[in-house]
């Protein structure tokens, strides 16, 4: 078993690439729920349907988030009466959003939402959420205290961060099966290469987390996001240097100080101070070929 922990973008090429490698039960996709948040009462949850649909081969890779051949008549409508539209919701994937919080609210967990889901549209490993229970990244902006959507979607990420926290994280318990396969002593644990900061952190907040990685016996491997001091998509350069740290592949490896056996990261980066083996190998993924050859690289570590 490879057990792989993710945000959404970055996190779900990897996840790809690894996908087309493994047996699809040999593969476990731990998904960061920090993003989550409920928007026109509709429980959303970006980093697991970001993941379901790479896995699925119905991403929208044109916009990097969504599904493709996406249609917008209810977001058209909502805005011509009055709705709030700063986040939008394709047809398509209205679909998923409604019948996630009808389950929830009849009393289904999400991670037994999320299996369902996935077995129908054709995805074979499994994707589980970090826990069943609410945990919510916030960011302390000028303003004060603003949920993590507002800032990333609706202000575009412009607010400076001086602080994040995760709101329940301290009572949320680890999803079962994730203890599970930490317990059976995996092949690996992969850190896929998404934002340290809100997506890898949020999971290891999940009390009893971090220790049943760093305790697991195997190779923990992290693929770093950072190439040349900057990020490939999103704020994790900008968010290193808020924190006043330089952005840097080994910046992002500090984040994860005392997990790591492993770390990949680009040919021709400073390596320095980074407390792991190093692998270099190509981490930009543009291709589904890309994909796969970071994903053998990863592998080959393991």
């Amino acid at each position: 078993m490879i057990v792989a922990l993710s945000g959404g973008i970055g996190g779900a090429k990897l996840a790809l690439g690894l996908s087309h490698l493994l047996p699809p039960e040999e593969l476990l996709i731990v998904a960061n729920t920090g993003d989550d948040f409920e928007h026109l009462g509709l429980a959303i949850s970006p980093d697991i349907d970001t993941l379901t649909y790479a896995l699925a081969g119905l991403d929208n890779q044109e916009l990097g988030w969504g599904r493709r051949d996406e249609t917008w008549s209810f977001m058209e409508t909502l805005a011509g009466i009055g709705g709030e539209t700063w986040f939008r919701l394709g047809d398509r994937d209205l679909a998923l959003h409604v019948e996630r919080t009808r389950r929830l609210r009849a009393g289904e967990s999400l991670s037994a939402i999320t299996a369902d889901i996935a077995r129908r549209l054709g995805v074979g490993p499994r994707i589980l959420p970090m826990s069943d229970d609410p945990v919510r990244t916030r960011i302390l902006s000028d303003e004060g205290w603003i949920d993590f959507q507002h800032w990333f979607v609706r202000d575009q990420t412009r607010p400076p961060v001086h602080a994040i926290e995760f709101a329940g994280a301290a009572e949320a318990r680890p999803q079962p099966g994730l203890l599970a396969a930490l317990r059976a002593r995996p092949r690996a644990v992969v850190i896929c290469p998404s934002n340290p900061f809100i997506s890898i952190e949020p999971i290891l907040a999940v009390p009893g987390l971090r220790a049943a990685i760093a305790g697991c016996g195997a190779p923990v491997i992290a693929v770093s996001p950072i190439i040349a001091g900057q990020a490939v998509k999103g704020p994790t350069a900008r968010m290193f240097e808020q924190a006043g740290i330089a952005p840097s592949a080994a910046a992002a490896a500090a984040r994860y100080a005392g997990l790591l056996t492993h770390y990949v990261m680009e040919p021709g980066d400073d390596a320095t101070g980074i407390a792991a083996q190093v692998i270099h190998a190509p981490t930009l993924m543009r291709s589904l070929e890309d994909k796969v050859a970071l994903a053998r690289a990863v592998l080959a570590a393991a």
